[in-house]
């Protein structure tokens, strides 16, 4: 079956001086335009292509990569205000509109907004900036445990710290605390479930929780000291958790365990001023 705003496996059937037209099954023909072929597209082969409507409301297929696709969340360039909404560049000739319907707010051409795709009552692609109508606050099915690995949407700053899209069905938190990397909104990246609340609500870290993630934070301090000339870094389990954040991107105790581990092994010993490394190693 087609699915629309999604790629498609489709076979050519014909050739036409505009372009090719592909089998889209109970949709019938659709058009891949002359500028999206090459040599090697005949008929009787299959192609991967990106299926949506043109400027007409026509099915129409690309080999063009869009910046979204149906389900995916997104930030995106508003370029475009009308009298039915605002339209986003989302990487395809024809813009994808956020009608007023579901802007959370007014949306003003030149900014860039977070959006969810998705497909209307009347099969067209859409966008929405109202997130909370596509994502649960809690887990309440118990899909999570503590530890488990996950894809996250950076979705902006609370009092709290950042909130979070995950596998782009929940809402989660990553506390302020626990972020040592620069973010920014739409940002994709992995993270890892940290705490299942009791109320069912997520908590997020970018680093695998426990222990499991001393041993390559141990490595990197290692690296760190053998690239010195002396052997030597200005921060011990004393020094203030900002200026291990900036050197190591990582917390204090997670730091501190850290540089336990290497004492344990005797590659380091921690003084006043320091860490050195052990000469031997």
């Amino acid at each position: 079956m087609l699915e629309i705003g999604r790629y498609n496996e489709l076979t050519i059937v014909k050739e036409l001086p505009r372009g090719l037209q592909l089998d889209g099954g109970e949709a019938g023909e659709i058009l891949l335009p002359k500028q999206y072929t090459n040599s090697d597209m005949e008929v009787g082969t299959k192609i991967n292509v990106f299926i949506y409507r043109d400027s007409e409301e026509r099915l129409i297929a690309t080999t063009k990569t869009p910046m979204a696709q149906v389900g995916d969340f997104a930030y995106l360039n508003i370029v475009d205000e009308s009298p039915v909404g605002a339209f986003l560049d989302w990487g395809l000739p024809k813009d994808i509109l956020v009608p007023f319907s579901e802007q959370s707010n007014r949306l003003e051409k030149g900014r860039k907004v977070l959006v969810r795709i998705y497909l209307d009552d009347n099969d067209r692609l859409t966008a929405s900036t109202k997130l909370d109508t596509f994502l649960h606050d809690t887990d309440d099915t118990g899909v999570f445990s503590n530890g488990d690995e996950v894809k996250l949407v950076i979705a902006g700053k609370t009092d709290l710290g950042t909130k979070v899209i995950i596998n782009g069905v929940y809402w989660g938190l990553i506390y302020e605390t626990d972020i040592f990397q620069d973010l920014s909104r739409g940002d994709k990246l992995p993270g890892f479930i940290q705490r299942v609340r009791p109320d069912k609500k997520l908590e997020v870290s970018l680093q695998k929780p426990g222990f499991t993630r001393i041993g390559p934070l141990a490595q990197t301090v290692l690296d760190k000291l053998q690239a010195t000339e002396n052997g030597f870094i200005a921060l011990s389990d004393k020094s203030e958790p900002q200026k291990i954040k900036r050197e190591f991107s990582c917390s204090k105790n997670a730091f501190k365990q850290a540089i336990g581990s290497l004492y344990k092994q005797k590659i380091i010993c921690i003084e006043k001023d320091g860490i050195y490394l052990i000469k031997n190693q």
